[in-house]
């Protein structure tokens, strides 16, 4: 059975840039952010749920996710976004658990990448996971420049909603460091061998 590890950082972290080098390397990764964004405005029954939960300005008119709307609505609402999340969720855990099946044995192991996350074992698939970690000024610096539509006020929401990097830091089996003080790439790299089972 092929391994597979979770991948985890709150926003702005550099999962995304972890992950790429990843697939660099030849190792098949699972975004579920992305795979969410995509089920939500193409898989029929999730629309559907998402609209009776939210009614119809949940979509633009041209059919896609309206998810400045919907963030607006569910941030400040914890009931909402809870209603909202119990949708979304097991219809990526079913995606999510598609994929590991297409892509068993194409590599030593798999990568799974989500922002929410527990540790191994811990009702999850997982036999490691991974954390990637900056600090909070770093990562609100890095989202406010890659996304444009986002204030301060926007990203610190987003933060207070997910779980804390002491809470992430706890349970993770490893931690990248992306400190702009220790080159990421190399951490990646030895991490990659140890999970494939060599040193590089």
């Amino acid at each position: 059975m092929v391994q597979i590890i979770g991948i985890t950082g709150g926003i702005g972290s550099g999962k995304s840039l972890v992950c790429r080098i990843f697939r660099v390397l030849g190792i098949p990764v699972y975004e579920a952010d992305a795979r969410a964004r995509w089920l939500t405005t193409h898989d029929p029954i999730l629309r559907k749920q998402i609209v009776d939960l939210l009614g119809e300005t949940a979509y633009l008119p041209s059919g896609a996710y309206n998810r400045t709307w919907v963030a607006g609505q569910v941030f400040g609402n914890p009931d909402l976004l809870e209603k909202l999340n119990a949708l979304i969720h097991p219809r990526v855990r079913q995606d999510g658990a598609e994929w590991v099946q297409q892509n068993s044995g194409k590599a030593p192991y798999l990568l799974y990448e989500a922002a929410l996350m527990r540790a191994a074992g811990d009702g999850n698939p997982f036999a490691n996971v991974i954390a990637v970690h900056a600090p909070v000024e770093l990562r609100l610096q890095w989202v406010l420049t890659r996304d444009a539509h986002r204030t301060e006020a926007d990203v610190r929401a987003i933060m207070a909603n997910q779980v804390t990097d002491e809470e992430r830091l706890a349970w993770a089996d490893f931690i990248l460091e992306n400190d702009e003080k220790k080159p990421l790439l190399g951490q990646v790299l030895a991490l990659h061998g140890v999970l494939s089972g060599f040193r590089v």
